[in-house]
């Protein structure tokens, strides 16, 4: 690609952070969530259970989950031991089926079987925290949230978006400053799926990523 800066070469965040969006622009045009849904309460079901699993391993469990459970009023009237049989595959099992069960029973008695789409009234429902709420929100809704899970948060340091972050919640306010509001939702996918399938965290494919001319980690471990 033209104009990417060599190893080494200074940089300053800003000019980083354009060169980032340049590059997953260019090599990951549409980027979504790997989760199977169909609507908002869906895609909160599947959210819940990704907790510590695999995307692979909720796509899954989902299809009979919701030949069970097709929407909040469903959900709600079951009892826990029939989510936990529909579930017990997924890790955390016990915890979940009740935090779907408790989730579901507040859409329908303060949300009207409807799953909300700000961020407060998300951070209401039992098993939803921040992460979770920003899923829903940049997914289901197309909002400028910055979900950061461990992938995001990895990813973005190791790059140099985002630097001396001790939690989720700074790193996530880094990125929402910097990155255009049109791209944070697609921006979430793109680190998402860079850190599953490259920045991995024990190996980084470091020498076959088209990030290393402007990544700080690949200048520290492999340049000189």
């Amino acid at each position: 690609m033209a104009g990417l800066h060599l190893p080494g070469t200074f940089m300053k965040k800003k000019e980083r952070y354009e060169q980032v969006i340049q590059y997953f622009n260019h090599t990951m045009p549409v980027a979504e969530t790997e989760l199977l849904y169909g609507n908002p309460y869906e895609l909160i079901v599947a959210v819940i259970l990704s907790a510590q699993c695999t995307d692979k391993r909720v796509n899954m469990i989902t299809p009979l989950f919701f030949q069970h459970f097709p929407d909040a009023c469903s959900l709600a009237a079951s009892e826990q031991d029939a989510v936990f049989q529909v579930i017990k595959s997924c890790s955390y099992p016990n915890s979940k089926a009740k935090n779907l069960l408790g989730m579901a029973k507040m859409l329908v008695e303060k949300f009207g079987g409807t799953v909300p789409d700000n961020m407060d009234d998300l951070l209401q429902l039992p098993g939803v925290g921040r992460k979770t709420a920003n899923v829903i929100l940049s997914v289901a809704f197309r909002k400028p949230a910055m979900a950061v899970d461990t992938h995001v948060f990895r990813v973005s340091t190791r790059i140099g978006l985002v630097s001396n972050a001790k939690n989720p919640y700074q790193a996530e306010m880094q990125l929402v400053k910097n990155i255009p509001a049109e791209q944070i939702h697609i921006a979430h996918h793109w680190l998402i799926l860079h850190g599953r399938y490259v920045c991995k965290a024990r190996n980084p494919e470091c020498h076959s990523c088209g990030l290393r001319p402007f990544c700080l980690y690949y200048k520290k471990n492999h340049t000189t």
